[in-house]
């Protein structure tokens, strides 16, 4: 809706507190009502994985959020230090039943279908690392930007664990970076740390650390100064053939995804992948 319907509905009498949170367990979210601006900080520790539960949440909040005519944008953060999110959760993948893994799916789709697709400017805050699920999340929003540490790093690197990333993955991923760094990042399962992930295009800016947040509001001021219905066509416009492809195969995405985890071998890998982990810590 154009941006002079976008006024918050307030019942007569009623002061509004210029600061609405809402928060689950795993995503905290505040409201700020005067700017229009939301801000939804990923806190599921130890490295806010994509788990079922934390999912459900994501898709929930971008959902209230998207219903509330007060709110025009959100920024995207974790308050976890030094990770943004770790990605899809292994455990969900490993030695479930055929229902968990669908059930586990149809979650990812809903998460990177409401994200993608949101009507509101979309503004990652990438304040630690942010490997395959995690840079999803931030490939999907109109905006990134990053701490400038090379420590941190962000990329789609399914295929170190012996899995392939989707193929929406794949084109939310081309649509960032182009198809011959994409081919090339996803064959290799490559992490750029931050100062390479700009030099290719993957995050559009980086800035100090203690100073994301405040850079993440001037990119969103600037970006809400247009009206939103048009700024709302143009995303769709280039958004919309990704989003159909998915929402036309999204039974067959996930038979395909039941087929490729429940496979021996990938499950061996995913099990390797994980007492690697364990020997980590």
């Amino acid at each position: 809706p154009p941006s002079w319907d976008r006024a918050p509905r307030q019942p007569p009498g009623l002061l509004l507190a210029p600061c609405r949170a809402f928060s689950n367990n795993k995503i905290q979210v505040e409201l700020d009502e005067s700017s229009g601006v939301a801000m939804m900080k990923f806190k599921s520790p130890p490295v806010n994985s994509l788990s079922l539960d934390f999912l459900t949440e994501f898709s929930i909040s971008l959902e209230k959020l998207e219903n509330n005519r007060a709110c025009r944008g959100v920024i995207f953060t974790s308050a976890i230090p030094k990770i943004f999110s770790s990605g899809l959760d292994i455990t969900e993948m490993c030695g479930k039943n055929l229902e968990h893994y669908s059930e586990f799916w149809r979650a990812v789709q809903e998460m990177w279908l409401r994200l993608y697709g949101s009507n509101m400017v979309t503004v990652a805050a990438v304040n630690g690392s942010s490997p395959a699920g995690g840079c999803l999340i931030a490939l999907s929003c109109d905006y990134r930007i990053m701490a400038e540490n090379p420590k941190f790093s962000i990329g789609l690197n399914e295929a170190q664990l012996g899995i392939v990333a989707p193929l929406w993955f794949k084109d939310t991923f081309v649509n960032v970076v182009g198809h011959r760094i994409a081919e090339r990042s996803l064959q290799l399962g490559s992490l750029y740390p931050a100062p390479e992930a700009l030099k290719l295009g993957l995050v559009d800016e980086l800035v100090p650390e203690e100073k994301l947040l405040e850079k993440a509001s001037a990119v969103m001021a600037r970006w809400l100064a247009l009206p939103d219905h048009a700024r709302q066509l143009t995303k769709s416009m280039m958004r919309k053939a990704v989003l159909d492809r998915l929402v036309a195969h999204r039974e067959e995405d996930i038979k395909y995804f039941i087929n490729f985890i429940s496979k021996e071998s990938i499950q061996k890998s995913l099990h390797m992948y994980m007492e690697m982990l364990k020997k980590k810590k």
